[in-house]
């Protein structure tokens, strides 16, 4: 994997809207999806996903989060994905406190 600027502006879009808005979901408070989120940034991509994890903790607790749930496991270790970006972001007022939000992509 290698970190593309791209997608870490979109995940860290959607982790602020997330935090911001009070919500948790792979849908923005606009109705975008994480294709449009990618899009927005300028990126062309051939595949995509999106894992998020709120609440407290360290990137450890979200990374190993991420390691127990089946569907998510399947994004960190996917071939199909050769970029990623992280985005996180942390509001005491907000109803979780952190938001992390890791992007995958394959440019297409």
């Amino acid at each position: 994997y290698t970190v593309d600027s791209r997608l870490q502006a979109a995940a860290r879009v959607h982790a602020t809207d997330m935090a911001c808005n009070h919500f948790t979901s792979h849908t923005g408070s606009d109705g975008s999806s994480v294709r449009d989120r990618v899009e927005r940034q300028g990126y062309s991509w051939s595949w995509i996903g999106e894992n998020f994890f709120v609440g407290g903790g360290s990137a450890q607790t979200a990374f190993n989060w991420w390691m127990n749930s089946t569907p998510h496991r399947a994004n960190l270790l996917s071939p199909n994905y050769t970029q990623f970006g992280v985005g996180y972001v942390y509001d005491a007022d907000s109803d979780y406190g952190g938001y992390f939000v890791v992007v995958f992509a394959k440019p297409g």
